[in-house]
């Protein structure tokens, strides 16, 4: 069971590709979380670091979606997802925090490998499973934009948690862990692979490494997934204000 839910966390991440004018070329990682509209639609939403996405430069982002084919393999095959429709945003960026949230329609066999949104922690969480320096997690990414192979699956990395304390996170919105991560780590998540019930538990989302000067130390910066719920609420907020009366009406 815990192999299994680790291939879904591996399935539920992504390329993300953001071509800057003058041709510049940026490869991050993105979480697909099912994260339904207030009334109960489903909905699948891109978790990801916010300088992965700016709208400002390009009005897409392209998501490397995954197939399998025929004789048992897979096929690699990128596509645009737009960041705004008819002049409404179809994402959020947390205010404080490195962190963004696209709403986007994957293809259906796809958006059924997406992770449910309460496998995001929470501070109970971090307290209930002892999370704290020297917990092993594991971390997914494409660094310097490689990936485990041609049909674009993330690379799966074993890291050590190397900060305390994580909690209160209002206090300490961030942590480090232990390992070297480059450009292209940016947006993936760190994770448990077995929580309290069962399933893996996503701590929070990788967005930087940390240098000092030009000597890199092995070392990645992590925003706790608290704030990924608090930029899917400025999204929803942002959606029902759009919206037509009959969808924002809530159910019951």
């Amino acid at each position: 069971m815990e192999w299994d839910q680790t291939i879904q966390m591996i399935e539920a991440t992504v390329q993300v590709e953001n071509t800057r004018p003058g041709g510049d070329r940026r490869i991050s990682a993105g979480l697909l979380v099912s994260a339904p509209y207030w009334d109960g639609t489903p909905r699948t939403v891109l978790v990801t670091a916010a300088h992965a996405v700016d709208p400002s430069e390009t009005p897409e982002i392209r998501i490397g979606w995954r197939f399998s084919t025929d004789d048992g393999g897979w096929s690699f095959a990128p596509q645009p997802a737009p960041l705004e429709i008819g002049g409404r945003d179809l994402w959020a960026r947390h205010p404080e925090r490195d962190i963004a949230v696209v709403e986007i329609v994957a293809p259906p066999n796809i958006a059924a490998r997406a992770i449910p949104l309460d496998w995001l922690a929470d501070e109970r969480d971090l307290e209930a499973q002892g999370v704290g320096p020297g917990v092993q997690v594991f971390t997914l990414g494409y660094p310097r934009g490689l990936s485990s192979n041609r049909a674009g699956f993330p690379i799966l990395r074993t890291v050590r948690i190397a900060s305390y304390p994580l909690s209160p996170i209002r206090a300490f919105p961030t942590f480090l862990i232990d390992g070297f991560l480059y450009p292209g780590n940016s947006g993936g998540p760190v994770f448990l692979a077995e929580g309290a019930d069962g399933h893996p538990l996503v701590l929070g989302v990788v967005t930087q490494q940390v240098d000092q000067g030009e000597e890199p130390l092995g070392l990645g910066v992590v925003v706790h997934a608290t704030y990924v719920r608090e930029a899917l609420a400025i999204l929803d907020e942002r959606v029902q204000q759009d919206a037509p009366p009959r969808r924002r009406r809530r159910v019951g």
